[in-house]
């Protein structure tokens, strides 16, 4: 199975974005590990939206 080029850059831009973290670093995680941290980046956002 392969992952849409374009879903992936959405991942690297937003992990880039909250945590400043460089490209390389971002797409040396694996797959299931990009998408937990982006799951914890949104919990963080929604939560300090709410406060």
């Amino acid at each position: 199975m392969t992952y849409a080029t374009d879903r992936i850059w959405e991942e690297v831009a937003y992990v880039a974005y909250y945590l400043h973290w460089d490209l390389d670093k971002i797409l040396d995680l694996e797959h299931p590990v990009r998408t937990r941290v982006i799951t914890e980046i949104g919990r963080i956002h929604s939560r300090s939206a709410e406060e």
